[in-house]
């Protein structure tokens, strides 16, 4: 038996670094397993049946190794996977444990945070198409304005750190402006993609002071923070050491590098690749 039971935090590749950084930030005193797809990174052009195969693959993995809870710090994921994992994997295979996505807590709380109802959604192209932020927001807040836009450009940039070379910042800038083309009274902005809070400042430049641009990361945590309080059976199945464990499916090396830029320091992973 695993004698740790930590919350595992997944993501196709670094940006739900940006989520876990914000939970354990919260709620320190748990133990986190963070894995990384980095391998197969990006999802956000894959079909609905290859994410979900590649996130149920991942989400047994976290089993594995003792998570009792596992959130998809990944919005395709989220958007493509999620539910039919919940419905019809976990009765069987795991009907004890829980998988979180960060789409639902992000559209519970974007109703209160628009001023006057007009909201756009920034993301992949596979979380733009699978419709998911419309979709919730219509049942949590059915008198939002909703105006999506993918920025497909964007994952490659970050993770190749070429969202500050001029050309990357003319696609950010292009992406930007076409949202707010589509609907000028957009006053909040959700950034549905975990690696987009890298380049918020760049995006709230672009957008303007009077544009709220919303990062998932402590909204996620909140919401987990409230879901602990509510599912106590769960909470006490947790481990609470404060350890930091991280995974990725590809070279260690290359992902301690990245992974220490997003979170500023440094970092040891394992491999591990399906």
């Amino acid at each position: 038996m695993n004698k740790n039971a930590p919350i595992g935090i997944f993501d196709s590749g670094y940006g739900g670094l940006t989520v876990f950084e914000e939970v354990q930030k919260l709620l320190p005193e748990y133990d986190y397993l963070y894995f990384g797809d980095n391998a197969r990174a990006p999802y956000g052009n894959r079909s609905f049946d290859v994410v979900y195969e590649f996130t149920l693959e991942a989400v047994q993995f976290l089993f594995d190794q003792g998570c009792p809870l596992v959130v998809l710090a990944c919005n395709t994921a989220s958007a493509k996977a999620l539910r039919t994992i919940q419905q019809q994997d976990l009765p069987n295979i795991a009907p004890e444990k829980r998988v979180l996505g960060v789409i639902r807590p992000s559209t519970e709380e974007i109703g209160f945070l628009s001023k006057n109802h007009h909201v756009g959604v920034l993301g992949t192209t596979g979380t733009i198409q699978s419709n998911s932020y419309v979709i919730e927001l219509k049942k949590f807040a059915p008198d939002i304005h909703v105006t999506q836009h993918a920025c497909p450009m964007w994952v490659p940039l970050i993770e190749n750190e070429k969202h500050l070379h001029p050309a990357g910042i003319q696609f950010i800038e292009e992406d930007v402006r076409a949202i707010l083309a589509k609907d000028p009274l957009i006053d909040t902005i959700i950034l549905a993609c975990t690696h987009y809070p890298v380049i918020k400042d760049k995006i709230q430049e672009i957008a303007g002071k009077h544009i709220n641009i919303v990062s998932q990361g402590p909204i996620v945590a909140e919401k987990l923070k409230e879901y602990l309080v509510v599912h106590p059976e769960m909470e006490e199945k947790l481990t609470k050491n404060g350890s930091r464990t991280f995974y990725s499916s590809e070279s260690s090396v290359v992902f301690n590098e990245k992974a220490e830029r997003f979170l500023g320091y440094p970092v040891a992973s394992a491999h591990h690749s399906f």
